[in-house]
């Protein structure tokens, strides 16, 4: 009875495994290792794992072996960088990883020297390092590739499955194989096939040779004779049975800037895949390789500049290929739209002075999520097309396209692309299984004849092998699988768009949500409100610096090298909260001092403001600086701790200069031991701690369906996977309300401030949260610290509305996204939660509430409560997350009218960058305000320096969705440019309006 194709397969792969054990003819150990100078013998413990650790020998391979067939195997226990050198000064430099461990040589005798770390690509500490390997093999080159050919044979027999072709392959399989002359001497063939697993499970082995023999001379010629049989074959079939689909492969590395290890070992990381490629290239005139990351090559420039010319050498040869256009691959759901600006701007900007050419792709395959705003950003900086697979990992609902136009908040749109390799997404590999359903899950095929597929192991680095290179060449004859090619993701694109431009192709609308890694936006809370507070004192300074120069001081310096520390650690594992402790303990840290730097740089600022200012008679005078296009009433804190909160206005983008004397607190603020009011808004805290009552005067509203503020805990946040990313959508099926406060008091009672302060208490955590209103508030701020000390238990604040909404509004980068407060459909069950910056906001046609927030990123909008999560505790891959004390605000805002009408992103803004002010005497009262934004409201998004030649770069953005007419007020002698792209370059504007639905509008501000 002749056996089944599934019986044959399974004769090949264990015919194939034989093969395997005869690849090399012969080895030789290689001895006299050090490591840190010390003597270390094969299968020896390292002394000790802290560290980089070195290791050392001198090497001289066999005479009697051909060169080209000799390798270096190498296994030292850790990751490595190893630099072969050799004795005419020439130098090799390879990555060692459990995926590079075997190395060609160029001379016979040379030196090794290694950085070596006791860890594996992904940060595991290997506990227990020790010098497991180190030799020389001489490489049968016949039977290696008959081996690897028949792998591959045998993949794609089992990716095809029923495809006609199957037969074929496996009865020119089985003939090669029927065709070798193989030995068979007992005592070689068992020492040889004695690692093997079957062999492994044998009671005892019998005494085996240390190095037995490899074939002879005629065996091996029977393996090539065999090898070119076999590729002929495979030829004819190819003929009969064409390709199916095509794919463009394009080699990558995704690295990590930091996650599962710190940013030092990224610096290893990136030294140790960069030389892996180059060498490859050395090697191969077809192979192509694509790194991301301007911060990475800076980085090279900084610490190995040999290695970044011998990468600009390749990227100038066409085989290097830079990608992204991005400072780093950020998360793009948190950084404000300036953020996502600058890692354009500085990315664009360092790749052209670095390598003479800007990116018209963004490359960001491993983001949670993307915002609405990102296309039209994309498109100011010249950027037309993007990548990710992401959008692959939704669990629920998916994109129903892989090549579409991506159309963002204002209407901008970039083609994009994303393939559904199910073998590792974007650090694919070369081999048949992996093309034929990645092919077979391209959903565009109809419309364009190539998918994209990056190859080579990654998130920890490493990248292609030598392997996956000698695959390309062998699949490039096989039959009915997909012709495979190695290109340039550039050209990839070019390809697409003239494939846009025949065809139409669908359409997706808006911000892409990643139906997973949800915990995200609230994860290492620290971090995330570090890295707010980064973003709007760099903004600040720059601003106030520059309207010091408008009104006679000097030109304010560039600020971007604490740009590029706050774009660094927008990447997407630090910023999502999803990395190692160490990780978040350097990024306090960088984020700390940029934060420390920029007020520095705000009170120098503030100090040539003031000595532009008109002197006068204000002996104790009060400058304010209002950084933002909103009027403000005027709200501060003095040097000696005295809370103002006055009647006084303070115009947009103005320095106002007051006497303190004169200031008188706004009217009609009022406290009792459960009462807050002024003129704006009536507060009542309830024996719970919640806000029972929050009356909108203006209206007569009552905002508040029973009670706000509630605290929630649920003590089952235990995802299935991915502890630091994920919330399941039942972790609220277990709840407990904080509603019996240890405490409740009125704690401040004055003319500008008035406090009541409650704290709660939950097993080893506490709650201490300040219900603060001011004179001339409209909001009512909830002054938080918790000191968190429970593992896997979520906190979340609920707040029931007493408005009705089928809809809620959710800030987002460069504007608002819209999200429904109902779930009628799986897409909105899913989104359960879900991004938002400053405020969400449900409202009503004449009245709305808002909730407001100076840290918090993750919200949820369910018919009429607004929820937020304010800390949680995973023990993945950081056991002390968000442990410990953390302070910020969030608020609750009534107001009439929809939120954009009612003043809701102006209070949010006053709550994120309080007014800057400083004490000064001898000035003259009044207000300054040297620039004037006229029209449509718009929203400030920056005032900076340009980036090249003289002026100052005022960018703004409409946030609502509303178009008209704008105008800008400048002082005499200053001119405002044509429109601007964000690389602060001339560009073409299109729109019947001054300003559009969600244009972001730049322009140079210069002298005449």
């Amino acid at each position: 009875m002749p056996l089944t194709i599934a019986q044959r397969l399974d004769r090949l792969k264990v015919r194939i495994a034989e093969l395997a054990h005869w690849r090399d003819r012969h080895s030789a150990a290689i001895d006299g290792w050090t490591f840190e100078g010390e003597p270390i013998a094969h299968h020896q413990d390292w002394p000790h794992r802290q560290g980089v650790v070195h290791f050392a020998a001198t090497a001289e391979a066999p005479e009697a072996w051909p060169l080209d067939g000799i390798r270096l195997q190498l296994d030292l226990g850790g990751e490595s960088l190893i630099t072969l050198s050799y004795p005419d000064g020439e130098t090799e430099t390879f990555g060692l990883d459990p995926y590079h461990q075997e190395f060609p040589l160029k001379g016979r005798r040379f030196s090794i020297a290694t950085e070596t770390v006791a860890r594996f690509p992904f940060g595991e500490p290997n506990r227990a390092p020790r010098l497991n390997k180190a030799r020389f093999i001489w490489l049968d080159g016949p039977a290696h590739r008959l081996h690897l050919l028949l792998k591959q044979v045998a993949e794609a027999i089992e990716a095809l499955g029923e495809h006609e072709v199957v037969p074929h392959l496996m009865d020119a399989a089985e003939h090669a194989l029927r065709s070798l002359d193989w030995p068979s001497d007992t005592a070689a063939y068992i020492s040889r096939t004695s690692g093997a697993v079957m062999q492994q499970k044998i009671w005892e082995l019998p005494e085996l040779e240390a190095n037995p023999a490899g074939l002879t001379d005629e065996q091996s010629a029977s393996a090539a004779t065999a090898f070119e049989a076999l590729t002929a074959r495979l030829k004819e079939l190819q003929k009969r049975f064409p390709p199916n689909g095509e794919l463009l492969l394009t080699g990558h590395a995704h690295i990590d800037l930091a996650w599962l290890w710190p940013y030092r070992e990224t610096r290893r990381k990136m030294r140790r895949t960069f030389n892996t490629a180059l060498s490859l290239m050395e090697r191969s005139d077809d192979f192509r390789f694509n790194q991301s990351t301007a911060h990475y090559y800076a980085q090279m420039e900084e610490e190995d500049p040999d290695l970044l010319e011998r990468i600009k050498q390749k990227v100038a040869e066409g085989k290097w290929e830079t990608v992204g256009g991005m400072w780093v691959e950020p998360d793009t759901n948190m950084p404000t739209g300036e953020s996502l600006a600058r890692q354009v701007l500085y990315g664009q900007r360092y790749f052209e002075k670095t390598f003479g050419t800007r990116h018209t792709v963004c490359w960001l395959p491993d983001c949670f999520g993307f915002s609405g705003a990102l296309p039209q950003i994309l498109r100011q900086g010249g950027i037309d097309s993007f990548f990710t697979i992401k959008v692959n990992w939704s669990e629920t609902n998916h994109i129903p396209s892989d090549l579409f136009w991506w159309k963002g908040l204002d209407g901008s749109r970039v083609l994009t692309h994303t393939f559904d390799n199910p073998m590792q997404g974007y650090n694919g590999f070369v081999q048949p299984d992996c093309f034929v359903p990645t092919w077979k899950n391209f959903r565009g095929k109809t419309q364009h004849h190539t998918s994209l597929l990056a190859v080579g192991y990654g998130d920890g680095g490493g990248g292609v092998t030598p392997e996956m290179v000698e695959r390309e060449v062998q699949l490039r004859d096989f039959p009915a699988i997909p012709q495979a090619r190695w290109g340039t993701v550039k050209s990839y694109y070019e390809q697409a768009h003239r494939t846009a431009g025949e065809k139409t192709l669908p359409v997706w609308d808006g911000e892409i949500y990643l139906e997973l890694h949800r915990a995200t936006l609230t994860s290492q809370s620290g971090v995330k409100r570090k890295h707010r507070q980064a973003e709007r004192a760099l903004i600040t300074a720059e601003t106030i610096a520059s309207l010091a120069h408008m009104l006679g001081a000097g030109r304010p310096q560039s600020l971007e090298a604490d740009w590029r520390v706050v774009l660094k650690n927008e990447f997407h594992d630090i910023l999502p909260g999803s990395s190692i402790r160490e990780v978040y303990q350097d990024a306090e840290q960088e984020l700390g001092g940029v934060i420390d730097h920029a007020k520095a740089e705000q009170a120098k600022s503030l100090q040539a403001l003031s000595a532009n200012l008109p002197k006068g008679g204000v002996g104790d005078a009060l400058v304010v600086v209002n950084p933002s296009l909103a009027a403000r009433p005027l709200s501060t804190t003095l040097s000696d701790g005295t809370v103002v909160a006055a009647a006084d206005l303070v115009a947009p983008l103005s320095v106002a200069v007051f006497d303190k004397r004169a200031l008188k607190p706004a009217g009609g603020l009022r406290a009792g031991s459960d009462r807050l009011e002024n003129d704006h808004i009536s507060v009542a805290i309830g024996g719970d701690g919640a806000v029972v009552s929050l009356i909108h005067k203006a209206t007569g509203r009552e905002a508040i369906d029973g009670s706000a503020n509630q605290l929630w805990v649920y003590p089952a946040d235990k995802p299935r996977n991915w502890d630091a990313w994920d919330i399941d959508a039942d972790y609220a099926e277990k709840a407990i309300r904080l509603d019996a406060p240890e405490s409740i008091a009125l704690v401040e009672e004055g003319p500008h401030r008035a406090a009541i302060r409650v704290i709660y208490r939950y097993r080893n955590s506490s709650v201490t949260q300040t219900y603060v209103l001011t004179a001339n508030a409209r909001r009512l701020d909830i002054e938080t610290t918790i000191d968190w000390h429970d593992r896997r238990t979520l906190l979340r604040t609920l707040n029931p509305v007493a408005v009705q909404a089928r809809k809620a509004t959710f800030e987002c980068a460069f504007g608002v996204v819209e999200r429904a407060t109902h779930t009628n459909t799986s897409w909105e069950q899913a989104m359960f939660e879900a991004v938002a910056h400053r405020f969400v906001d449900i409202s009503e046609p004449g009245f709305g509430v808002a909730l407001l927030n100076n840290a918090k990123y993750g919200h949820s909008a369910r018919g009429n409560v607004i929820g937020m999560s304010l800390v949680r505790g995973p023990i993945y891959p950081d056991p002390l997350a968000d442990e410990g004390e953390q302070s910020f605000t969030y608020a609750l805002m009534p107001h009439e009218g929809a939120w954009h009408e009612g003043g809701v992103l102006d209070e949010a803004i006053d709550l994120n960058q309080p007014l800057v002010a400083a004490e000064a005497n001898g000035l003259s009262a009044g207000t300054f305000a040297p620039l004037t934004v006229n029209g449509t409201p718009v929203a400030f998004s920056g005032l900076k320096p340009a980036e090249e030649g003289d002026g100052l770069i005022l960018r703004l953005y409409e946030p609502a969705g509303r178009r008209g007419r704008l105008s800008l007020g400048l002082p005499s002698g200053w001119a405002a440019s044509q429109p601007l792209n964000i690389l602060e370059e001339p560009m073409e504007r299109i729109g019947p309006a001054d300003i559009m639905p969600f244009e972001v509008r730049t322009w140079r501000l210069q002298k005449a």
